[in-house]
């Protein structure tokens, strides 16, 4: 009978540790932002992933570059 209230108190002592987890990721902002982490997939990435080359090397693409129009806004290469 002694091992049921020695499990209880491990599990209470758990559910707690748990407790004070989950207190301290709300304090501290973890769920502040439930916005970006949706959007972020749909967001271009800044650098290109590398792509292997014939030879089984790693290169890294060139960046397309953009023209500027007269009124300023980039256009897309043509």
């Amino acid at each position: 009978m002694s091992v049921v209230i020695i499990l209880m108190l491990a599990s209470l002592g758990v559910a707690l540790l748990f407790l004070a987890a989950f207190i301290w990721s709300v304090c501290s902002g973890q769920y502040e932002d439930t916005l970006t982490p949706s959007m972020r997939m749909l967001l271009d990435d800044a650098t290109p992933a590398p792509v292997l080359g014939k030879a089984g090397r790693e290169t890294v693409p060139l960046p397309v570059l953009k023209k500027q129009q007269t009124d300023g806004k980039p256009t897309t290469k043509e």
